[in-house]
């Protein structure tokens, strides 16, 4: 008798640890179809980076993790070459690019973009001995750019009219390292990116003065049913402060 009540309790146990162990893989479920998967490119600061510990930081990565917060999403974010982002989009391998990707007439051809969350402008960069102050004084200089970024664009419409060369590269720190060099004579990027080599590495240069380019804004999917949720949390952290705080941390000093 004392046999066969062990033996029901031992099955009413083994039954309990069963359905908890249901429960669980079921949680872990819904938590992974609530993953929020975002792009990069992580050679960008101060907008994205890596630290000395190979973590994500900066503006884009802080402001999209404030973003998933306020979706309720865990963020999972992956570091690509910028000229792939897109295509990362179109694939549906991703949900959201943030790369200080400005919003462009051409790339919404071929993804959604959220409000704009920032905008900075572009600038044409030098070594301090060089001190180009137009670009009536590029003529017959090499002009580095980002490979699939509007400097590239804007540099290739100027190309022609001011007489200077493009020379394309994967990355932004890339360009630097071309600069330093002397296999580029000016580096043409973002302005905020650019003010921020201009103060740790004593770097000169001037404003692009032909352009306004679009704002940076958050790219997605083709029809994706997240542009509006996600349209919804910037407009949120913009009334609460949030962004705000954003700028002050990461880009104040470069602006």
């Amino acid at each position: 008798m004392k046999k066969a009540i062990l033996g029901i309790l031992i099955l009413i146990l083994v039954s309990l640890l069963a359905a908890c162990g249901s429960g669980e893989a079921s949680t872990a479920g819904k938590k992974g179809e609530n993953v929020l998967k975002m792009a990069t490119s992580a050679d960008f600061p101060p907008f994205e980076s890596y630290d000395e510990e190979g973590n994500f930081i900066g503006f884009d990565v802080e402001l999209a993790q404030a973003i998933a917060d306020e979706l309720g999403y865990e963020l999972k974010i992956e570091d690509m070459d910028f000229d792939g982002l897109i295509g990362s989009l179109q694939a549906k391998r991703v949900d959201i690019v943030l790369a200080g990707m400005s919003a462009t007439e051409e790339r919404s051809e071929n993804v959604d973009f959220s409000n704009e969350y920032h905008r900075s402008g572009e600038m044409f960069i030098s070594k301090v001995e060089d001190d180009f102050k137009n670009l009536e004084e590029l003529k017959g200089k090499v002009v580095g750019v980002q490979l699939g970024t509007i400097q590239e664009e804007g540099a290739q419409n100027l190309a022609d009219e001011y007489g200077f060369e493009v020379k394309k590269v994967d990355d932004a720190s890339i360009l630097i390292q071309e600069l330093n060099s002397n296999r580029i004579d000016v580096a043409y990027m973002d302005k905020t990116v650019a003010a921020g080599y201009i103060n740790s590495q004593g770097f000169v240069g001037f404003d692009d003065p032909t352009t306004s380019s679009p704002g940076m804004a958050i790219a997605l999917p083709k029809g994706s049913d997240k542009t509006e949720e996600v349209n919804e949390a910037l407009k949120k952290l913009k009334e609460d402060g949030t962004l705000d705080k954003l700028k002050e941390k990461w880009l104040s000093e470069y602006e």
